[in-house]
């Protein structure tokens, strides 16, 4: 799970991933679905001001550290040691992103049980995709994400984009990020990037398109916490 952003359109002492949603942090909302999905072997990549989140989750999870914020694939190069002894899938999460259901876990997981798949990415549709990764496809099929910085007029017309959230099969995984770079328009290792090395390996990267978009929402002002707060109220109040 990525936790190590200084998340500064929070404008806050705080890390990103320890403010409170209906009164339990973040990163806990994320953590508690993975739980629930089955998944309890959890690596939190920390960074900024990583102590106070290792305070919080404690022994629930184990943890890695990220002392640059080189991006994305920077961030998970970092878990490459931890994971060293182990073939099989993992799930790359957000501590940002506290809405993802225990269902939607279990969908990505299903998806990379085809030995065909070398991965997976969580997608939704945005009215105003502004800010985020498009996805891009032929035939409708995945052929690559480009992130905002780096696309045309036309691709930023895209509607269809990347909530953050993956699956990968470790080999591929750990094999592509050895093959990516910082030639791009924010000079960052991209995580993205890695689908391209398994779609060149000859594997596919399927897509599973959220239902209900706010379901991926990501967290980075404290206006977005709070319009969150108040559908997660209005949602439990129905209920």
């Amino acid at each position: 799970m990525l936790a190590g952003g200084k998340g500064v359109r929070m404008k806050s002492h705080i890390p990103k991933v320890l403010h409170p949603l209906c009164g339990k942090s973040l990163i806990e909302h994320v953590v508690d679905n993975l739980n629930i999905a089955g998944i309890d072997d959890i690596l939190v990549v920390v960074g900024y001001k990583g102590d106070e989140v290792i305070d919080r989750l404690g022994s629930r999870v184990n943890y890695v550290w990220q002392y640059e914020q080189l991006g994305t694939g920077h961030a998970v190069m970092q878990a490459e040691e931890y994971f060293k002894n182990y073939n099989g899938d993992i799930i790359v999460a957000c501590g940002d992103v506290p809405l993802i259901k225990p269902e939607t876990f279990k969908n990505l997981i299903s998806l990379a049980d085809n030995e065909k798949n070398g991965a997976a990415v969580l997608t939704m549709i945005q009215d105003n995709p502004t800010g985020y990764g498009r996805i891009v496809k032929e035939n409708k099929r995945f052929v690559r994400i480009v992130e905002e910085k780096d696309a045309n007029d036309e691709v930023r017309k895209i509607k269809e984009v990347n909530s953050g959230t993956y699956i990968f099969k470790s080999k591929y995984l750990f094999e592509g990020l050895k093959r990516i770079n910082t030639e791009n328009a924010q000079g960052e290792y991209y995580l993205p990037d890695v689908l391209n090395y398994i779609l060149s390996v000859g594997l596919n990267v399927e897509i599973l398109q959220l239902i209900n978009s706010i379901e991926g929402s990501g967290i980075n002002t404290k206006e977005e916490l709070i319009s969150l707060e108040q559908y997660v109220a209005m949602k439990e109040g129905l209920n």
